[in-house]
């Protein structure tokens, strides 16, 4: 599985950003998709995650800034982000997980300053 994440850059607070990841993977559908994210000098934290299902879960830091959506037929997963904070500012991966396999992409970076 090769994931490709996309669409980071500079964002100003109050602005909007789209992330995309695109998947190279058979059998994309089954897998449970997440966005993490890792500050400068912090450990990486789970963002939003997505279950095969279509169902979304938030950290409570994005909850109601973020929006987690996928597209099954074209293999991938997006990460909106409505109303960017500076504290947003990271390098955000995708990551998807199949029972105990996980995968990971190579990170896109998101500044959010004005």
């Amino acid at each position: 599985v090769q994931l490709q994440a996309s669409g980071g850059g500079l964002v100003q607070p109050g602005g909007s950003l789209r992330l995309s990841c695109a998947a190279s993977a058979v059998g994309f559908n089954r897998f449970d998709m997440a966005w993490y994210r890792q500050a400068p000098g912090k450990e990486r934290e789970l963002v939003a995650s997505i279950t095969s299902g279509g169902i979304a879960d938030y950290a409570d830091s994005v909850k109601g800034r973020f929006a987690i959506s996928r597209d099954n037929a074209g293999s991938a997963v997006y990460l909106q982000l409505h109303s960017p904070k500076p504290e947003d500012t990271a390098v955000y991966y995708c990551n998807a997980q199949y029972y105990v396999f996980s995968w990971w992409g190579q990170g896109t970076l998101v500044t959010v300053s004005s």
